[in-house]
């Protein structure tokens, strides 16, 4: 920390890794009542310029298949120091991508352009959400960005909340 009450920023050149799983390559097309007119490039591009804002690198993979998104997560390991997730419908049932989140040792920040808790009851439950520093959800398009600044701020060592690592330290996962 540099000075009382503020963060150094985060090193330069960290790297982001930005996972998008089932249908959200449909983004724009597919209910965009719900989900927006944004196109999931589009996503990534305000995702990226976010990223650069705050000196960090982004990296995007997007995949319909649980399993290349879990391999994803265990490629980030020692590489990335931060994984932004949305994976779709796999948040409510994915517990092999819970258990790769968990074992991943940086921040991790789970995404949704809708508010799951406002939609189908079977979305409300997220087996992502014990494993992730923080959810931003229902704020469409713009989650993209908060996401990315929530990472930068979570990097740079700013106070917030518990950690996810503090709470699994003390059985509260």
């Amino acid at each position: 920390m540099s000075g009382e009450g503020t963060a150094d920023p985060p090193r330069e050149g960290m790297l982001v890794l930005l996972l998008s799983g089932p249908n959200l390559d449909l983004s724009g097309i597919r209910d965009p009542s719900i989900y927006g007119e944004q196109t999931l490039a589009e996503h990534v591009a305000a995702a990226t310029e976010e990223a650069g804002r705050h000196g960090l690198l982004l990296e995007h993979h997007q995949t319909n298949h649980e399993g290349d998104l879990v391999e994803l997560v265990h490629g980030a390991s020692g590489r990335a120091d931060a994984i932004v997730v949305n994976a779709g419908a796999l948040t409510h049932y994915s517990w092999s991508l819970h258990d790769a989140l968990a074992a991943f040792d940086g921040v991790v920040v789970e995404l949704h352009l809708s508010n799951p808790q406002a939609r189908e009851p079977w979305r409300h439950t997220s087996v992502v959400a014990p494993v992730a520093d923080g959810t931003v959800a229902g704020f469409g398009g713009l989650g993209y960005r908060l996401a990315v600044t929530a990472v930068a701020e979570l990097l740079a060592g700013e106070p917030g909340p518990v950690s996810r690592k503090e709470r699994s330290s003390k059985g509260e996962r």
